[in-house]
C-alpha cells in the first residue's frame, strides 16, 4: 500500500472487534480483532465522512442550567498542546482563584476570549459556581454526524458469525463454505465513511460478494447510485458470488431478515473473462478467433454494453443491438475468406434498417462515404478500428 499510494498518504488503522466472545481454544491469546488500513490517493484533498448520529450520543447532553440554546455537555477547558497565551489565573463566580491551568497544559483559550465565552453563558463553573471551569458544547452547535474512531465494536459493525448467518439464509440448502466473510455492516460503515453517493466502489477480491451486498444495502438505505465492481478469479465466481448479488437484488423467500426477503433491488451486469484477443494474430492469421468470440469482443469494445450471443444472426452479420446502433461484423475465421471479405453495394443494402445508425465492422469496404452516410452506415476496418470506434463513439 505505501509503494502504491505512497506512506504520505496513510491516514491510519482501524481496529476491528471480529468476534463476540473469546476463543478458549486458542493456545496463547484469543485473537479477537483484525486490522482495516486506510489510504487516500491524495490525503490532502481526502474528505472522511460522518456517521450518523446515535441516541446513546446524544444522551450525553443535558441542561441542568435550563439554557434557551438547548442541549449541551461540558468540554476541558485545558489541553497539552502549548498555547503562549493559554496560562492565567481564572476567579471562580464563587471567589476561588485558580492560579492556572493542570502542570504541562494550558488553556485552550486567550484570557480575552475566555472573558468572552463566560459572558455568553458558555463557561460551566458546576453546580456550586466553584469548580474548575468547563466550555459548554451544545448539542444544536456540534456536527450533523459522528466523527469514525479507530476502533470498531462488533456491537456497531457485526462480527463473523453475524457474517455467516446473513450467508446461511441467502444460501440455506447450498451453504459455501468461507473462513474469512466480512458483515455488511462493516463493509457498510467502510463505504458511509468514504464515498458519496455516486461512487464506483471497486474489489478486486470479491470472494462471497459481500461488497456488492453492503452497496445494494446503503443505496437502498439513502437512496444513493453508488456502483460496484466485483473481480474473482475462483470456481465459484458464479455460484456464489454472482449468485449470492443475483439472491440480495430479487430476495430469498425464507429468509427471515425482512430485508434479505424482499430484496434490495438493483441491477448488475456478470462478465466471464475470455481468451486474450491480440491484433497481431488477426493481421497474420496465425490464431483467428471463432465468430461468436471475435463479435462479443467487438460488441463491448464498440459499446460498452454486455454482449447476449443469442442476438446473433450470422445470416445477415447482425451480433448486435446497443442502446444507439445495430451492431454488425462481416467476418469468417478463415484467412482465404477474409481476404475476399468486403461490405459492398449489395451487401449494404441487404443489412436490416432500422431508425438506429448501424456499425459495421469488415476487413474492407468498396463504398464511398456519401453512399455509407446516406445509408447510416458507420464503417470500421477490422482489424485497426476496434479501438478507434470507441473515441469515435465517445466524440
Amino acid at each position: 500500500m505505501d509503494e502504491i499510494f505512497g506512506e504520505e498518504n496513510f491516514v491510519a488503522t482501524i481496529i476491528w472487534e471480529k468476534v463476540y466472545s473469546p476463543k478458549n481454544s486458542a493456545k496463547y491469546f484469543s485473537d479477537n480483532h483484525d486490522f482495516i488500513l486506510v489510504y487516500s490517493r491524495t490525503k490532502e484533498s481526502f474528505d472522511l465522512g460522518l456517521l450518523p448520529r446515535t441516541k446513546e450520543a446524544d444522551e450525553r447532553y443535558s441542561n441542568p442550567d435550563d439554557d434557551p440554546r438547548g442541549p449541551w455537555k461540558s468540554s476541558d477547558l485545558s489541553a497539552r498542546n502549548p498555547y503562549s497565551q493559554g496560562v492565567y489565573e481564572i476567579e471562580c463566580p464563587s471567589g476561588r482563584k485558580i492560579e492556572g491551568p493542570p502542570p504541562g497544559r494550558y488553556w485552550i483559550l486567550s484570557k480575552e476570549n475566555f472573558h468572552r465565552f463566560e459572558r455568553e453563558n458558555r463557561i460551566w463553573w458546576g453546580e456550586g459556581k466553584n469548580q474548575v471551569p468547563a466550555i459548554k458544547r451544545f448539542l444544536s452547535e456540534v456536527k450533523e454526524g459522528l466523527v469514525p474512531e479507530t476502533i470498531w465494536k462488533y456491537k456497531d459493525v457485526g462480527h463473523t458469525q453475524e457474517a455467516k448467518k446473513i450467508l446461511l439464509q441467502l444460501f440455506p440448502h447450498d451453504f459455501p463454505e468461507f473462513t474469512t466473510i466480512k458483515p455488511v455492516r462493516l463493509l457498510t460503515r467502510i463505504f458511509r465513511v468514504s464515498t458519496d453517493k455516486d461512487s464506483i466502489i471497486l474489489d478486486s477480491f470479491a470472494g462471497s460478494g459481500t461488497t456488492a451486498h453492503a452497496v445494494l444495502a446503503l443505496n437502498n438505505e439513502d437512496g444513493g447510485n453508488r456502483r460496484f465492481i466485483l473481480i474473482e478469479c475462483e470456481d465459484y465466481v458464479d455460484s456464489v458470488t454472482a449468485e449470492r448479488v443475483r439472491r440480495v437484488i430479487k430476495g430469498v423467500k425464507s429468509a427471515k431478515d425482512p430485508a434479505l426477503k424482499a430484496g434490495l433491488g438493483g441491477t448488475f451486469s456478470y462478465f466471464k473473462l475470455g481468451k486474450p484477443m491480440r491484433q497481431q494474430s488477426l493481421l497474420d492469421g496465425s490464431h483467428l478467433p471463432d465468430y461468436e468470440t471475435l463479435a462479443a469482443y467487438v460488441f463491448f469494445t464498440a459499446t460498452g454494453e454486455e454482449f447476449e450471443p443469442e442476438q446473433i444472426r450470422k445470416d445477415a452479420w447482425f451480433i448486435g443491438q446497443s442502446r444507439l446502433y445495430d451492431v454488425f461484423l462481416l467476418y469468417e475465421p478463415d484467412v482465404e475468406k477474409l481476404k475476399n471479405l468486403a461490405l459492398t453495394l449489395e451487401g449494404a443494402r441487404a443489412l436490416p434498417r432500422t431508425r438506429r445508425k448501424r456499425l459495421v465492422f469488415a476487413p474492407t469496404k468498396y463504398l464511398d462515404e456519401d453512399f455509407l452516410h446516406e445509408y447510416g452506415i458507420i464503417f470500421h476496418q477490422l482489424p485497426f478500428q476496434i479501438y478507434e470506434s470507441v473515441d469515435r463513439l465517445a466524440q
